[in-house]
């Protein structure tokens, strides 16, 4: 399992980004990739690279097709390939069986 923090911004259009933001969730959304929507980004868990950037790529054009006219996005990847099924919940999990 690959998981994914991805955060997009526009650049030059305006303070508010919801527009833009629910644009590329809906791209990622549409991709059929499990998602967690946070406050600071958007969270993809995916079985191989290709189908996570098709789905980031998906998003950056849905920005451009709202004429941004400037992308800037942060990708984290955690690409973990001896343990199975490891996905955004379990990780969380794990810490939280460790807090007292």
């Amino acid at each position: 399992m690959i998981t994914c923090d991805f955060t997009i911004i526009p650049i030059g259009n305006g303070t508010s980004c919801k527009n833009y933001v629910t644009a590329a969730v809906q791209a990622i959304k549409d991709s059929g990739l499990n998602y967690q929507l946070t406050g600071m980004g958007t969270q993809i868990e995916a079985e191989n690279l290709e189908e996570l950037y098709s789905a980031i790529a998906n998003a950056q054009e849905a920005l451009f097709e709202l004429e941004a006219g400037r992308v800037y996005s942060v990708i984290k990847i955690d690409d973990r390939r001896d343990i199975k099924n490891r996905t955004l919940d379990a990780k969380v999990d794990s810490v939280n069986k460790k807090l007292k």
